[in-house]
């Protein structure tokens, strides 16, 4: 096991990556799905927890084994039982969510720590066969094995102790990293296999939401047949997946060029992976109550669709600009834009549920279109030496 060129040529993402990435949808769905529930029933606080704690273990799981892999996939048996073994763990966690949404964590615990015990394996291999990175690889060990005993112990937290043992061990988790590469040989993760897999774990999420608004049509139709609001906000939230794929992949590939770049590019992603499958939640939720199924107003509806989308715009506006990628044009175009979506969050009681979803997705598209025009404009204009 040794450091992988992080200048491969042709590097792609595996079959055993994908497959990898296959386990981790049934967890997202988990997820999301719930709280899904929790936005129908009106219980947004209790159910907007849940969500981000049981994203949290998803996206961190998945991301920690992403990064390594970039830097040490050898593709041998040992690397893939581990790797196996970590797909065996993210399904007992997605097991778990529904419990852990009601407060018991016990088993998305048990399946968190069986993922983080086999990147302790794997670190300790590196760690053995790669001198070069020995000092990273130990530091990631004892990081994730000493924050694996806390969240263990905390299954114990009495009371208000709880959400505050949760914030200083998700806080110990994002610090691993920025202590296992300070000061030694950086862990050399490829730039471009590394926005590769950003990209393919984003299209699994958008592919969900497009699952979940598909399954909840059909149950509407089924039940009642195609209203004009079913109708409208089924067209919204797919010119919604359709504009945000087109914002996320706008121009080349990530530029990670370094460590400070890398670690706000990959904890970034948390709120949009997380954003983006809250936002198939909130249109399933906009169907019910388009149904009359929900106990939450039309106007909260429209909200649950306007914040994910809001938010989703505007950190890949940020995202976009700070690595050099994308055609954001202008970031005043996107502040504007997020905010006509998240004012028409608020507009069903006059355009009707329906229309203020699809108005929502015809925003999000001009924003996109404007956006690329601008930019594409700016580029044009530069000087260079090949433009006369």
């Amino acid at each position: 096991m040794r450091g992988r060129d992080p200048g491969e040529e042709h590097r792609a993402s595996t079959p055993l990556e994908l497959l990898f990435d296959l386990t981790f949808v049934v967890a997202v769905s988990q997820a999301a799905a719930q709280f899904h529930h929790a936005l129908a029933e009106g219980h947004l606080v209790s159910g907007l927890a849940g969500y981000a704690a049981v994203f949290f273990a998803i996206w961190w799981a998945w991301m920690n084994f992403t990064w390594f892999a970039s830097a040490y996939d050898t593709d041998d048996v040992p690397y893939r039982l581990l790797t196996l073994l970590q797909m065996a763990g993210v399904l007992v966690l997605a097991a778990g969510v529904p419990a852990a949404f009601d407060g018991d964590f016990a088993l998305v615990v048990v399946g968190y720590v069986i993922m983080r015990l086999a990147m302790i394996t794997q670190w300790l291999r590196a760690a053995v066969e790669h001198p070069e990175g020995r000092r990273a690889a130990l530091r990631y060990a004892v990081g994730i094995a000493v924050v694996q005993a806390g969240w263990v112990a905390r299954l114990w937290a009495p009371g208000v102790w709880a959400p505050v043992t949760f914030v200083v061990l998700v806080a110990a988790e994002l610090a691993v990293p920025a202590w296992a590469e300070y000061r030694g040989s950086p862990t050399s993760w490829h730039p471009g296999h590394i926005a590769e897999r950003y990209g393919l774990f984003t299209i699994i999420v958008l592919g969900e939401i497009i699952l979940a608004t598909l399954s909840a049509v059909q149950s509407a139709v089924t039940a009642h047949g195609l209203s004009a609001t079913i109708l409208l906000i089924a067209l919204g939230g797919l010119l919604l997946v359709f504009t945000l794929w087109w914002v996320y992949f706008t121009g080349d590939d990530a530029g990670l060029t370094s460590l400070r770049t890398a670690l706000t590019w990959g904890y970034g992603h948390y709120v949009v992976f997380a954003a983006l499958a809250a936002l198939g939640a909130g249109l399933e939720a906009a169907l019910d109550a388009g149904e009359h199924h929900a106990h939450l107003s039309d106007e909260a509806a429209g909200l649950a669709v306007a914040v994910p989308v809001a938010i989703v715009l505007l950190l890949l506006a940020v995202l976009h600009r700070m690595t050099g990628t994308g055609t954001v044009g202008h970031g005043l175009l996107m502040t504007v834009g997020t905010l006509v979506v998240l004012a028409l969050g608020f507009s069903p009681p006059v355009l009707g549920l329906g229309g203020a979803v699809l108005g929502m997705g015809l925003a999000c598209a001009a924003t996109l279109a404007v956006n690329v025009t601008v930019a594409r404009r700016r580029h044009w204009h530069l000087p260079s030496p090949h433009r006369r």
